[in-house]
């Protein structure tokens, strides 16, 4: 639930705020005009009202379009984000080294601060299970085979992709990267001045349409959830006005959330660490709980889930640690209910 909850606060964030840019853009001027007829949480609320407006169908077998829609932009996106600066070629004065000097513990919580945001980049796999319970599953053909198989190919395609991206982005930038907004921000910096307002634009639609998407996917737990524990109070099946508010129910929230802490993608790191757990450490605490470890043949992965479990649970606590250093020696700019 915390899961989803905390990434569609995260999506409506970062999809408003490109909603935003791209209204400047197109009918605005450019990006940086002033001439907005919306403030922040205008934006919010639109990208909001439009997310909710989507999310009217009963389950995840229903999105399996806005599945296919997100991958689509996604890849779409992420090859025009690494191909256009390579065609525009890097920007004087690029460095590949570091313009800061750190001390060792420095850098070591700098490393683990990075690794806390990847943590939460990838937090999109912890819906695998909620995927599999949708698939037709028997003793002759089990749904994890099938799982698995979409599974790694999902995990190649993502691959291909964020690896051009990663390489072509440091090449384009070297140390130039702004640390709020990446590669897009980057892009846009360094070389929006020439390229064409058509290729920005679709920049900035596709990133839109991929969080809209995304928003459906991240949601449907917490519908599911609602309507679940409605149906066991009620004993009854949730009628179309009882799912309406839920989704009207959890939009508001959402809504209010980004509203009041619009800083959050700020605290990548830390909410990376936080959540951490969700995919080291409880599946692994999980099996141990379902299987028994009292039961014969289960000695050695029993060992190994609790390892795992274990380190899972401390690199947690490291990488919340590091979070929490960072942000006591670089600060945070924390503009509560004023989204910018």
């Amino acid at each position: 639930m915390y899961l989803s909850g905390g990434s569609c606060v995260l999506l409506i964030i970062r999809g408003a705020g490109t909603m935003e840019l791209f209204f400047k853009m197109m009918f605005g001027g450019e990006a940086t005009s002033e001439d907005n007829p919306l403030v922040g949480a205008g934006w919010f609320l639109v990208f909001t009202c439009m997310a909710i407006a989507l999310a009217q169908r009963p389950n995840l077998n229903s999105i399996s379009g806005f599945s296919l829609i997100g991958a689509v932009t996604a890849i779409a996106y992420c090859t025009l984000i690494w191909a256009l600066p390579i065609s525009k070629g890097r920007p004087t004065g690029v460095s590949y080294n570091s313009q800061k000097e750190e001390s060792g513990t420095s850098e070591m919580f700098d490393v683990l601060n990075a690794i806390g945001m990847i943590a939460l980049a990838f937090r999109g796999h912890n819906l695998v299970l909620e995927i599999q319970g949708t698939l037709p599953s028997s003793s002759k053909c089990p749904s994890k085979k099938q799982m698995w198989r979409g599974v790694t190919l999902s995990y190649i395609i993502i691959a291909m992709c964020l690896f051009p991206v990663a390489i072509a982005g440091f090449w384009a930038y070297g140390n130039k990267i702004p640390s709020n907004g990446g590669m897009l921000t980057a892009f846009m910096q360094f070389h929006g001045h020439d390229t064409s307002k058509f290729a920005k634009g679709l920049v900035y639609l596709l990133v839109v349409i991929n969080c809209l998407s995304s928003f459906q996917i991240y949601a449907m737990p917490v519908f599911d959830n609602l309507e679940f524990r409605y149906t066991c109070m009620k004993n009854k099946r949730c009628s179309w006005w009882v799912r309406t508010g839920f989704r009207l129910f959890f939009g508001a929230l959402a809504f209010f959330i980004a509203v009041a802490f619009p800083f959050l993608p700020s605290l990548a790191a830390l909410i990376g660490g936080i959540a951490l757990p969700l995919t080291l450490a409880y599946p692994c605490f999980m099996w141990i709980s379902i299987k028994k470890p009292r039961q014969k043949g289960h000695g050695v992965m029993w060992c190994l889930n609790l390892g795992l479990g274990c380190l899972g649970m401390v690199l947690s606590f490291l990488l919340v640690v590091a979070a929490v250093w960072n942000l006591a020696t670089k600060g945070l700019h924390a503009n509560f209910f004023h989204p910018e």
